[in-house]
């Protein structure tokens, strides 16, 4: 029985199509029923490890010693328009907000400290009594404060009935609230408003027919099903971060559109060359949709990479990647080819009037663009790469890291709250940084250790004072502090690796304990060494992978290195291009985006997986066309300019529509998506049309026939056609 390759399974897919597509049919529904019952508990705000690094073992040593984790703690951020909150009706607001919050289930807050209770804390109001704070103690883990929550959160708003009054929430758990409300009012404005409606443009520009452009978008929406619903099942095994519903739709959009844009293309060409409808189907599955098979495997070998990380951020961010690319693949290898074919000419439904040889002047156009590279190569290449490393030089002053709070929109309530909590009450408003100190803690040497340790933390610039905390029958002790400053600042970061590289060890040298340093910003430096510990490590995966995967497709050593070196000039300038919009701020008020002291520490790592799969995704498809040409005509210049004219219309058009998807995520609020749909829309945009324009054609120009070259010692690797192999007489497809 002959093996089922992708090729087989499309050609089966064109012989049975409404079997196809009852089956995608059965599949869509059954993913509708997996997304409405699982998805949701599939997802997590929480940011978990996946191991044990410093911040997690002193996490887990007060939980099992003490039975205690730090409290999740919202901060009710009561002001009177100005005036003072001791005022008889701000007052009397308060009292009515502080009975709500405790008549709330147990399960959903612990504690509520006010400053308005007979002996409350008066240093919970500001210095100029124009603010005041009531401290509200969550009940449960992070996922039952995300969930509860919202009670709070109404309960204040509720507050606001007063006349003047004011009442903004902060804390870990509205944060996250906002942050995910946020996250899903980008993507609905960003993909359905901006970036869909222009990728719909462009392909009614491409196909110039309605029927043509549904297709496509058939595709793609059944790419995010599948993969929203793979993501409920995986979610069961270990929860997954809650962003991995952006991915799935950013990444399913993108790639479904492009795989099935170029299969379409290909299937109106043979039409036009008059093949029979099935024929033609089976010529498209055979070259493009071979070619999108490959595409979609260099896009998903860069991407494994990131699975290695860690983290459940990187985790989730690379599964949902992974799902919606393979998905899309598996829809233009089966369910596309099946609905050409009963489709027929009917994609032509509602064409618009074509002007006669518009693509072929297209094609003329980045023909003679790469005729006047080839004729000058040596001025083309470097200039191009110096435009690029011009480009990517800001990044050698990128600062990674964790933007936090200050990130979110600046008329959200949990960081119009911080800035108040920041600015008028200072001490304690960054958060906790703790000390677990274990051993044991009744020798001389250890109390020793323990109050100078103690006195030392409570000397650090921007730490109030620190408090210890001995339990001599767990073992354990606690030395706390209160940070001055956000818990995600450059300070806090630094604070952490002075209290683990030099404070801790010079005061408990000889005591016999052993430490850890845990808290919100001790994890958050986790995070951040995790990444750059990571990166190398990741880069060089990608890199040795993609180089496989294009050596065996091309059979040429030379391609490869040539195709990485391109990706990682793209990616360069990326970077770089991130660092001087979002650090120095060049064109952000332009943009619409934030000006911020970082780039987060996820997304120099997740962009070079992404862009260089995305990269290697373009290199398929133009270097496929190229070497067709070459086999056919035996010279470089001459396939050079035949493969990108005619491969223009459609890298041109699928490089658009990369840009509007990536480009609307870029538009939303969070800081965070703004880099990385910016980061993904600039190397896309680079790759297709400086990269493909310019240095493609003239690095081959350079190298003539040595392109192709392979060692002798390499002769045994497999031959491989990606575009497959088509008769030119009559309906025949070569298997």
């Amino acid at each position: 029985m002959p093996a089922l390759t992708p090729r087989r399974l499309a050609f089966a897919s064109s012989r049975h199509p409404r079997r196809v597509l009852a089956l995608w049919g059965i599949v869509l529904v059954a993913c509708i029923g997996v997304i409405a019952t699982l998805l949701p508990s599939a997802t997590t705000t929480q940011a978990e490890f996946r191991g044990t690094p410093e911040g997690m073992r002193g996490h887990d040593l007060m939980k099992d010693r003490l039975g205690v984790e730090e409290p999740i703690t919202e901060s009710i951020v009561i002001r009177n328009d100005g005036a003072s909150v001791r005022e008889a009706g701000v007052r009397k607001a308060a009292a009515r907000l502080t009975a709500d919050l405790r008549a709330l289930e147990p399960g959903e807050v612990s504690r509520v400290v006010s400053p308005f209770d007979p002996g409350g804390p008066p240093t919970l109001i500001s210095r100029d009594g124009t603010a005041a704070v009531i401290s509200v103690i969550m009940a449960g883990d992070d996922d039952a404060a995300y969930d509860n929550v919202p009670d709070v959160l109404r309960i204040a708003r509720a507050a606001e009935a007063t006349p003047g009054v004011t009442a903004d929430v902060a804390g870990t758990a509205s944060a996250a609230r906002t942050s995910s409300s946020q996250a899903e009012e980008d993507l609905t404005r960003g993909e359905l408003m901006v970036g869909l409606p222009v990728a719909l443009i462009v392909l009614l520009l491409v196909f110039r027919a309605v029927g043509a452009l549904l297709l496509p978008l058939v595709v793609a929406f059944a790419s995010v099903i599948v993969s929203l619903a793979l993501t409920g099942l995986a979610g069961q095994i270990s929860p997954l971060s809650f962003f991995i519903t952006n991915m799935i739709t950013t990444m399913g959009l993108a790639v479904g559109i492009d795989y099935a844009l170029f299969v379409v293309s290909r299937y109106r060409e043979e039409r036009a060359a008059g093949r029979p409808v099935r024929a033609a189907v089976d010529v498209a599955s055979a070259t493009s949709g071979r070619a999108v098979g490959f595409s979609g495997l260099a896009v998903v070998v860069a991407l494994v990479g990131l699975l290695i990380v860690p983290t459940s951020i990187f985790l989730s961010l690379a599964l949902g990647a992974i799902f919606a690319v393979v998905v899309a693949v598996a829809a233009s290898m089966t369910l596309l080819p099946a609905t050409l074919t009963l489709m027929g000419d009917r994609i032509e439904w509602m064409g618009l009037p074509r002007r006669r040889g518009a693509d072929a002047a297209h094609g003329r156009g980045f023909a003679r663009v790469a005729d006047a590279v080839m004729r000058r190569p040596v001025l083309a290449v470097v200039a191009a790469t110096a435009v690029m490393l011009a480009a990517a030089s800001p990044v050698l002053g990128i600062r990674t890291g964790m933007n936090g709070i200050e990130s979110l929109p600046a008329d959200s309530g949990p960081r119009q709250a911080y800035q108040v909590l920041a600015s008028d009450f200072g001490a304690g408003s960054g958060g906790p940084v703790i000390v677990t100190l274990t051993g044991d803690v009744t020798t001389p040497e250890a109390r020793k250790a323990i109050g100078d340790l103690t006195a030392a933390v409570g000397r650090i610039p921007d730490v109030g004072p620190a408090t210890a905390t001995p339990t001599p029958s767990a073992g354990i002790a606690l030395v706390e502090a209160s940070l001055r400053v956000a818990p995600t600042s450059s300070r806090a970061i630094d604070v952490v690796r002075e209290l683990r590289d030099t404070i801790i060890p010079a005061n408990i040298a000889g005591s016999g304990l052993q430490s850890a340093v845990t808290g919100e910003s001790a994890l958050h430096t986790d995070f951040i060494d995790i990444t750059d510990r990571y990166l190398p490590i990741v880069v060089g995966i990608v890199l040795v992978l993609s180089f496989l995967v294009l050596l065996v497709a091309f059979r040429s050593i030379v391609v490869p290195v040539k195709a990485i070196l391109m990706n990682l000039l793209s990616v360069g300038a990326a970077y770089g291009l991130l660092v001087l919009v979002f650090q120095h701020g060049v064109g952000a008020d332009l943009l619409g985006f934030q000006q911020v002291d970082k780039v987060e520490a996820w997304v120099p790592l997740f962009l070079f997986a992404v862009l260089f799969g995305l990269s290697m995704d373009y290199h398929v498809f133009l270097l496929s066309r190229i070497r067709e040409e070459y086999e056919r005509t035996g010279d470089t210049p001459t396939a050079v300019r035949n493969g990108i004219a005619s491969s223009a219309r459609l890298i041109t058009g699928a490089a658009l529509i990369m840009v509007a998807v990536f480009g609307g995520f870029a538009l939303g609020k969070l800081v965070m998506f703004q880099q990385m749909g910016f980061g993904l829309a600039v190397a896309v945009f680079l790759d297709a049309f400086v990269i493909r324009t310019v240095l493609v054609p003239g690095a081959m120009r350079l190298l003539g026939t040595r392109n192709w070259y392979l060692p002798s010692w390499l002769q045994f690797l497999p031959h491989v056609d990606v575009e497959g192999t088509v008769s030119r007489v009559g309906g025949t497809v070569t298997r």
